[in-house]
């Protein structure tokens, strides 16, 4: 199917043949070829093989992620690519299989212990090294793949505060772009009132604490006006915030209560979020990335400039209907109207000619697969093996709701592949490393 949605995409009358090479669904029928002579190697060799060698696979991956930093190939700005000549390679892709083997291998230890902070924080090397590697070739779509990896670390035990608060951190960066600071910094004050009563379940604390809330923006009110100086309510605003902080630090550990202090660390650790947004956003992201967020906040509206990509793969999708145009009747399509199809925007040829029913098909064709990989992981009487199929479907699901998000104007447009279907070699070898080595674990899983 992905090779024949590759087909409608890069159609053209002069070159009809599915299978001409100088066109790009001919190179994938050659890729595919290829893959399936991966498939027989991979079943070939010992499971014992991937184990064994996990660390070393990881580290050689990890060497030619800092190689491509010197004489990689740029590409839609970003040099991640490694120029053979005959093909082009993308490391990054394989890193997500080799980072894999590498955690399974250190989470499925008998000595792995899910209390030990210590062994968190190896977990976050192993994940975070190919990361920084990734982002500095600047590479930020496959780079935040890896924070799929957390699915993983949830499902072995890590706590689910843990996710909570990286999503309550993700919505604070949302929230700084479309609202005041001002308001932002009040929210978190207030929040914090409301999860104090929770947690102590005492009016008079929480009024306590309410009342030196006020009377710390009382102060910076009264500094504002001696000193003469001219601060923004927001600067005001931090009195009682931090404020905040210190009382929950010093009753946490007045107290000895652990849950008191945490919640001043989260508070802390949000206000700094909050005030390096604009940095982040402004020196960290390209150009191209705050453009493309700002789209789709809706902060700009630039259908014709940046959010031209999103637009015509909305108004292709759309135009498919129910049963969609039919197979190399999709006019979007055969017109070239939406850029980089064949590969980060493939859905679009499945909405526009298979339509929302045919959509529907490779979208259920997708979540069998993933619940297959689920329940192949769950039956590995190995941890390794179960760590490890677990990583498989993170990053499947990563991917494809990721990148059909990005082709319905839901995520910002970054570059991240559909599995199976986009072109390109190495992502599709990468995926079938990735699938086919849990197939050999459960062949051996006796």
């Amino acid at each position: 199917m992905g090779w024949l949605s590759i087909y409608a995409s890069a159609y053209t009358e002069a070159h009809p043949s599915i299978f001409d090479f100088s066109q790009r669904y001919g190179q994938q029928l050659l890729w595919i070829s290829a893959a399936f002579v991966l498939v027989v190697a991979i079943l070939l060799i010992d499971k014992r093989f991937y184990y064994a060698f996990a660390y070393i696979i990881y580290a050689i991956l990890l060497f030619v992620l800092l190689v491509v930093l010197f004489i990689g190939v740029a590409k839609h700005g970003a040099r991640s690519w490694l120029d053979f000549g005959f093909f082009k390679m993308q490391p990054s892709e394989f890193a997500k299989f080799t980072t894999s083997l590498a955690l399974a291998r250190f989470m499925g230890r008998a000595q792995f212990s899910r209390y030990a902070m210590r062994d968190w924080l190896r977990v976050a090397v192993i994940i975070g090294i190919p990361v920084i590697l990734i982002l500095l070739q600047n590479d930020l779509g496959s780079a935040i793949v890896f924070s799929t990896f957390l699915l993983v670390c949830y499902r072995e035990g890590m706590r689910g505060e843990v996710l909570l608060f990286l999503l309550f951190v993700a919505a604070i960066f949302i929230f700084e772009l479309l609202f005041d600071k001002l308001y932002i910094l009040l929210g978190l004050v207030l929040l914090s009132l409301v999860v104090y009563q929770l947690m102590q379940r005492n009016v008079k604390a929480t009024l306590r604490l309410l009342f030196f809330q006020l009377l710390a923006l009382a102060i910076g009110y009264a500094l504002n006006f001696f000193l003469h100086k001219e601060w923004e309510w927001y600067v005001l605003s931090l009195f009682p915030a931090l404020f905040t902080v210190l009382y929950f630090l010093v009753q946490g550990l007045l107290s000895r209560t652990r849950s008191l202090a945490i919640l001043g660390g989260i508070l802390a650790f949000s206000l700094f979020c909050s005030f390096s947004v604009d940095y982040v956003f402004n020196n960290v992201l390209d150009t191209h990335h705050q453009r493309r967020i700002n789209d789709l906040l809706g902060i700009e509206d630039d259908p014709l400039g940046w959010g031209y990509n999103v637009n015509q793969s909305m108004i292709a999708i759309g135009s498919g209907g129910m049963w969609g145009k039919g197979f190399l009747e999709g006019t979007q399509t055969k017109f070239n109207f939406v850029p980089e199809q064949s590969t980060d925007f493939i859905f679009c040829t499945v909405g526009e000619e298979w339509g929302f029913a045919g959509s529907i098909v490779v979208l259920g064709l997708f979540l069998a697969l993933l619940l297959r990989i689920i329940l192949v992981a769950e039956r590995q009487k190995e941890a390794f093996h179960r760590i490890y199929g677990y990583c498989v479907a993170s990053i499947l699901f990563f991917h494809l709701a990721i990148n059909i998000s990005m082709t319905i104007g839901l995520f910002p447009v970054v570059g991240i592949p559909l599995p199976f279907f986009s072109y390109g070699g190495s992502s599709l070898w990468a995926f079938t490393m990735l699938l086919f080595v849990l197939v050999k674990f459960d062949m051996d899983n006796k």
